[in-house]
């Protein structure tokens, strides 16, 4: 079922043996990892990004070669910044679109550049889509839009973001047989399998009704426009509107506060929960996260505390 959808949803054919489920998306990741980078290789990763990216790279030993996703780029990256840093010692390349912590999102051109630079160095890709059903404008990309480098891919997906299934943990990785083979044995060896009930769970939620999922998506997009509104009135912040995701990475360098500083002060002085930038990498300094998965109500409670502290 779950190879049914992707074939469907992509447009690429998949079939179960390139599935790996597990209890949750992060072990896709830690797996792939493990089984395809060695000590002394490369990966490139985006930068601020979901921190187990850096933290497992380190893990296995292997350099973290970060991209910086730039806001006067909308939080995308530079292509040809990327080009400068893939090279025939890169294993693999990590992209994340819609973003997390940024909400931006990687364009049909800046995926076919990922596809090329794989293909010409001989690098994989784990291009983390979990996502990809929260998309504001537009047609979500896939790097799957590319399936001549489908054989030196791992897609991962997930049901905690669209639909609501957090706490159940489940997520999945598509890719190659004969690596999905090596990744089910880690994930045999270390959770065992992901609960029964869970996966029919899973299944139920891709082959019913759609309909709450996208009036989901709608709320979404009424929350983002609200909380980016109301951050971009008070002064020291300015926000871009991320166009994925449900998450804000306003720049706060106008309120004279380290990212650090300011998330401690929200939190102690208004009660408002936010990330430090550097929470997600080096380049996040500059930049807080909020997630905007809370009511138009407490966003607006939130946005008078956040006034009143600063």
């Amino acid at each position: 079922m779950f190879a049914a959808h992707i074939t469907k949803d992509r447009g690429v054919e998949v079939r179960p043996e390139n599935i790996v489920i597990t209890p949750g998306a992060k072990p896709i990741l830690f797996f792939s990892i493990l089984a395809l980078v060695d000590e002394g290789d490369e990966v490139v990763y985006p930068n601020p990004g979901f921190p187990i990216y850096e933290s497992v790279i380190n893990f296995v030993g292997a350099k973290p070669v970060p991209i910086p996703l730039r806001e006067e780029k909308g939080f995308s990256f530079d292509v040809d910044e990327l080009r400068t840093l893939v090279n025939e010692k890169t294993k693999l390349i990590i992209i994340n679109s819609p973003q997390n912590p940024t909400g931006g999102i990687l364009t049909k051109k800046d995926l076919k550049v990922v596809a090329e630079l794989a293909d010409k160095y001989d690098a994989w890709i784990l291009s983390d889509e979990v996502y990809s059903k929260i998309v504001y404008e537009g047609k979500h990309a896939s790097i799957y839009d590319f399936p001549e480098v489908k054989d030196r891919t791992i897609l991962l997906e997930g049901h905690s973001k669209t639909y609501a299934m957090t706490g159940w943990r489940l997520g999945y990785g598509i890719m190659p047989p004969k690596l999905a083979d090596a990744v089910a044995r880690l994930q045999t060896n270390s959770n065992s399998c992901t609960a029964s009930f869970t996966q029919i769970a899973g299944m139920e939620a891709l082959t019913g009704s759609q309909s709450r999922s996208r009036k989901m998506v709608k709320e979404f997009k009424a929350r983002r426009d609200l909380i980016v509104d109301g951050l971009n009135a008070i002064p020291g912040f300015t926000c871009l509107k991320p166009k994925g995701a449900f998450y804000v990475f306003p720049n706060i360098t106008g309120t004279g506060m380290k990212s650090k500083e300011l998330e401690v002060h929200l939190l102690e002085k208004a009660g408002v929960a936010g990330l430090s930038g550097t929470s997600f990498g080096k380049y996040g300094e500059g930049y807080l996260r909020f997630s905007y998965a809370n009511s138009q109500e407490n966003i607006k409670k939130a946005l008078e505390k956040i006034r009143g502290a600063l």
